[in-house]
């Protein structure tokens, strides 16, 4: 069957729909990209704000008008929360719980989703929508969330901690590795409560460097609590990227306090620190929500100056969106629409400012790059510390880490010059 495979959200979504893939190729099914016309399209969905759920929704509502024979799957956190509201959308035929998730394969056998004569493939035998997607690859080490803030609905959507066993992280990763994939990133819901029989994410790590070729190694997102100077000094090995996206959600003790966070930004401030003063070099990222329910103009202020002072390589701004079932959505005092949607751009406007003047650091340097994909004779790769560089040239260097030295700002990155030859 012709299967288009869709993701919103997370790097744990998108590690899910790339083992999803894989089973559904080893199957004998053909991948197609979402916008061709496909036997199947499975929506893989996010739930985390209001925004998400809705395009969600979009897209499964496109995706029957694109292709009206078309079955469409449904499956990921806003599967989980509200199956029903789902249901309902017209061509919709299966929804998905993400417990049901590892089994989905299985479930389209069962559900008859694969019954029928394929339509036509335009795509040679063995060949899919992804097959030059080989420069980095997502690996699940854990899943679900214990700690409940008070505004999130992730572990309503999934579930409480549980940590893959390191064996079978090992294992995946030489599987990437084999396939030619050049960096790995590791991501749950909270990898740094990783558990394996009395093993942390640190011991992961060890092992990881130790037992597996991987080239280059990222993590997705931490908590400044799970950060510690044993931890950090694994960076002294090169194959792990200096990135560190450490979740702020706001610079304001009070809205941290209502949103049980469970730190000060004197604790967050102290975790920076210690990450810059260990790691050189290191890309600070961070998420950041605006117009938390009773979020006074002065702690908005407090949370812009604290975002001002920090130095991050990029801010992902949020406007408070409240979740079915969380502490905050039942809180009253929200600011309005309005004062939200000036909260955001004034932030984003600042988010913009940060990621430039991180960037500008690096002028005149020398770095190797993962080069990516090419368009109109211009490549774009990543630094280990997460700058986008774009380089003109001639050469296939897709999936190539070649140094390059960056000489000037674009818009969304860097422009360089290669220093290697190919």
């Amino acid at each position: 069957m012709r299967i288009a495979l869709d993701t919103i959200g997370c790097k744990l979504n998108q590690a899910e729909t790339e083992e999803l893939a894989r089973q559904l190729a080893e199957a004998g099914h053909r991948l197609v990209s979402p916008a061709n016309d496909a036997d199947v399209y499975i929506l893989n969905t996010c739930s985390v704000t209001l925004a998400a759920d809705s395009d969600s929704r979009q897209r499964l509502r496109l995706a029957h008008h694109r292709n009206p024979n078309a079955r469409l799957i449904v499956t990921g956190c806003y599967a989980q929360i509200k199956p029903a509201e789902l249901a309902q959308i017209e061509g919709v035929s299966l929804v998905v719980s993400n417990g049901d998730k590892p089994r989905l394969l299985e479930m389209l056998r069962e559900s008859g989703c694969f019954a029928g004569p394929p339509t036509a493939c335009d795509y040679p035998p063995g060949e899919s929508a992804h097959a030059d997607m080989r420069t980095r690859a997502f690996v699940k080490v854990q899943e679900g969330c214990s700690h409940y803030c008070s505004y999130c609905i992730v572990p309503l959507a999934r579930g409480v901690e549980r940590s893959q066993p390191a064996g079978q992280t090992i294992a995946g990763i030489r599987r990437r590795t084999e396939e030619g994939y050049q960096e790995v990133v590791l991501t749950g819901t909270e990898i740094g409560a990783y558990r394996d029989n009395g093993a942390g994410l640190q011991e992961l790590l060890q092992r990881i460097l130790a037992e597996t070729p991987v080239m280059r190694l990222r993590l997705s997102s931490l908590q400044p609590q799970e950060i510690s100077s044993g931890l950090l000094r694994l960076w002294q090995d090169s194959r792990l990227c200096p990135h560190f996206h450490l979740s702020l959600q706001s610079g304001s003790d009070t809205v941290l306090e209502r949103m049980k966070r469970g730190y000060s930004t004197a604790d967050y401030q102290r975790t920076l620190s210690m990450i810059r003063g260990l790691v050189p070099d290191a890309a600070i990222t961070t998420d950041v929500i605006v117009g938390f329910p009773g979020e006074t103009k002065g702690e908005f202020a407090e949370s812009y100056d604290f975002c001002m002072d920090q130095g991050f390589a990029r801010i992902h701004v949020f406007p408070f969106s409240p979740r079915p079932g969380t502490h905050a959505s039942r809180m009253p005092l929200q600011p309005s629409p309005q004062e939200k949607r000036h909260r955001s751009r004034k932030m984003l406007g600042l988010a913009r400012n940060s990621a430039e003047n991180f960037r500008r650091q690096f002028l005149g340097r020398t770095m190797p790059v993962l080069w990516e994909t090419k368009s109109d004779g211009v490549w774009t790769g990543l630094t280990g510390n997460y700058i986008r560089v774009f380089a003109k040239s001639d050469r296939d260097m897709a999936n190539r880490v070649l140094t390059a030295r960056l000489v000037e700002l674009t818009r969304d990155g860097v422009r360089a010059e290669l220093m290697t030859k190919c």
